[in-house]
């Protein structure tokens, strides 16, 4: 059976009119990346969601009858602990704030609040629209729908108190996708390309594109099964940062390199 791919309004043509046959000095720079260390991935992980917190990964995946949260080791890859989502839901982002995990669902327009220790539910808030991604800010939670706006959350009651329009050189950029808070900027996924794209904060442009096209070889790719490149975690006390793929074998600590000159080009 093919990986499901959500079918959602936007689809991967997107990626070309925005990051195919940019001119060479096009406005916004693009980085390359390198590799720093290769880690464990549970290839049956359809991963939602990522962030890494107090030396541990704690990943949300998704896929309805199969959505988990997971805490992990990140130097094996061993479950510590997992609670398994309601079969009905579709599990979608996750985030931290002080002692409570943060969970998102597709398109139920439900979310749930988990004990960080115990991974037991505390409550249930609900949202309009879908529910992509989340990270946070230290005062804020961060939320992704698919759309070109990234939602300003209320860490407390959950309840939205603002919105944030992501443009690309001028234009909307949707299809945004998993997100984590580096270093004062949003990081985004963006769905169906191999791409990350780096959002101020404050304006919602797009300041930069990580292009981690070759990320995976060739020889870990499994027909029907490998998906997109999806997934952000950011260690800010060693400053280390981490990505992986829906149903991928490995996940990868990387490095940028100084911005590139030419197209960032899809896988």
């Amino acid at each position: 059976m093919v990986a499901p791919l959500r079918r959602r309004a936007a689809c991967a043509a997107l990626a070309g009119a925005l990051f195919l046959a940019r001119p060479a000095a096009a406005a916004v720079p693009v980085y390359g990346y390198e590799v720093v260390h290769v880690y464990p991935h549970d290839v049956h992980a359809f991963t939602e969601g990522l962030f890494f917190l107090n030396g541990y990964l704690y990943e949300s995946t998704g896929l309805e009858g199969q959505s988990t949260i997971r805490k992990e080791r990140l130097e094996t890859g061993e479950v510590l602990r997992r609670v398994d989502v309601p079969r009905q839901y579709f599990g979608e982002g996750i985030v931290n704030w002080k002692n409570h995990l943060v969970a998102l669902t597709w398109q139920s327009h439900a979310g749930f609040v988990y004990n960080l220790d115990t991974f037991k539910v505390e409550r249930r808030f609900s949202y309009p629209g879908e529910g992509w991604a989340l990270t946070q800010d230290g005062k804020r939670l961060i939320m992704s729908d698919g759309t070109a706006q990234l939602r300003f959350l209320d860490p407390d009651t959950l309840s939205e108190t603002g919105r944030l329009d992501v443009s690309y050189e001028g234009r909307p950029l949707t299809n945004l996708n998993e997100l984590e808070w580096v270093r004062g900027e949003i990081y985004a996924n963006v769905w169906q390309t191999n791409l990350i794209v780096r959002i101020d904060p404050g304006s919602g442009a797009v300041t930069g594109v990580i292009n981690l096209g070759g990320l995976l070889s060739p020889g870990d790719f499994v027909p029907q099964q490998t998906d997109w490149l999806n997934g952000i975690a950011y260690d800010a006390r060693t400053d280390r940062l981490f990505v992986t793929g829906k149903n991928w074998p490995k996940l990868f600590e990387i490095r940028l390199r100084p911005p590139a000159t030419g197209r960032a080009t899809p896988r």
